[in-house]
């Protein structure tokens, strides 16, 4: 597999997001972050900004607006269950992250497990690993509870 989030030795948590991972170097995943962890982000390094959830998921502060004022790049793929779990939404995660130039990124949902989930579809379908592989590094990116609708959706 030629992945390039695939060195977990050198990974540090940057932003201390809830349930936050760090799948590779300069990389964290997990919950929404409050605005205090977006100030840290940017105290961090971070300059990207990665949202997976949709629109019509509250939140309590403009994200995108923060993210802004911060200097920070903001993406939003909005990634509301297993069915936007596809190739398209795999791609522009790996066009997001390859923008982000090697620099820190933060990439969100509300609790990282679609976070997780859409890593573990990028990893097989974008970078060639097996099942297992991926399953693996959805969980390094914090897959829990949609492991076997991803699972499901690797075998298909």
């Amino acid at each position: 597999m030629n992945n390039p989030d695939s060195n977990p030795a050198a990974a540090t948590v940057l932003v201390d997001v809830p349930n936050a991972q760090a799948p590779a170097a300069g990389l964290t995943t997990g919950g929404r972050p409050r605005p205090e962890h977006l100030r840290q982000a940017q105290a961090a390094g971070v300059k990207t900004v990665i949202n997976l959830c949709p629109h019509s998921e509250p939140c309590d502060y403009d994200e995108p607006g923060l993210v802004a004022s911060l200097g920070m790049r903001y993406v939003n793929i909005p990634v509301a269950g297993a069915v936007d779990l596809t190739a398209d939404n795999a791609r522009r995660l790996d066009a997001a992250l390859s923008q982000a130039a090697g620099a820190p990124a933060l990439v969100h949902c509300a609790s990282g497990n679609r976070v997780g989930a859409l890593f573990a579809v990028r990893a097989k379908l974008l970078h060639g690993a097996g099942i297992e592989e991926a399953l693996a590094a959805g969980r390094a990116a914090g897959l829990k509870a949609m492991e076997p609708a991803v699972r499901g959706i690797l075998s298909s």
